[in-house]
């Protein structure tokens, strides 16, 4: 089983790992775009301007242009510690043991604007560039990533049950055909349902923990369903691809 997260705007600062090399990270198909990538964010530093309007930053936002400018000098750590924010505090991966930290790093990835998607382990730098930014002199990130991010993630699911948790921007750079995804829905008094931002990130990442802590291997969207449900989470299915998580 795969199961895809969507990044986070925010990340952890520093790392005890060497600086990026394009050659560790997984899905190696993808190396040549994430190359070409890494050069011009690292050229766009270089005008704060132009990284503001490409970036869609402020005028307090200098730190994020500044470590676009060094993605290929800054220390790296494993993705699953890179990313932060309200999805990843609910996957609380620090809590993990060490049996548990190995399986998410065999089972979760990550959606990225810049590198497509990476593995929980993969080393990576801070970086800046977000699912919807257009650089100077390229084409949309979807014209990108498209052609090639769902070969790659097909081929690291291999067979294999895919869990596509990414948001809408995300699942655009490289669709996964066949995978369930999950809707989190909150209950209004009126019985009315609605998405509700917070507690869609809050309980997406509620479900990854629940399908990285866990000893069942589900091969469906049933087997998702008794995991969540055994977690404490109220599902229903919608489809034989969609699971609804009601808050």
């Amino acid at each position: 089983m795969l199961v895809l997260l969507p990044p986070s705007e925010t990340k952890s600062d520093g790392g005890k790992g060497a600086p990026l090399d394009l050659g560790e990270l997984s899905m190696p198909r993808l190396t040549e775009t994430r190359e070409m990538l890494v050069a011009a964010l690292v050229e766009l530093a270089t005008d704060t301007e132009a990284s503001n309007l490409a970036l869609g930053l402020g005028p307090k936002q200098a730190d994020e242009i500044e470590r676009n400018a060094k993605l290929w000098v800054s220390p790296t750590r494993p993705a699953l510690a890179r990313y932060t924010g309200v999805l990843f505090d609910a996957l609380d991966a620090p809590s993990f043991t060490k049996v548990q930290r190995e399986k998410a790093f065999r089972r979760i990835a990550i959606g990225s604007a810049l590198f497509g998607a990476v593995r929980a382990g993969d080393p990576i730098p801070a970086y800046r560039l977000s699912g919807g930014s257009k650089l100077p002199g390229l084409g949309t990130l979807q014209s990108l990533w498209k052609p090639e991010l769902s070969d790659a993630l097909a081929a690291e699911a291999d067979g294999g049950l895919v869990v596509d948790l990414r948001s809408g921007t995300y699942q655009q750079l490289g669709p996964v055909p066949g995978a369930m995804i999950a809707t989190v829905l909150t209950e209004q008094p009126d019985g009315s349902r609605k998405v509700v931002s917070h507690f869609n990130k809050h309980h997406k990442g509620l479900l990854a923990r629940a399908l990285t802590v866990t000893r069942a291997e589900p091969t469906d969207i049933k087997g998702v369903a008794r995991v969540a449900s055994k977690a404490g989470l109220r599902v229903e299915l919608a489809s034989d691809s969609e699971l609804i998580i009601l808050t």
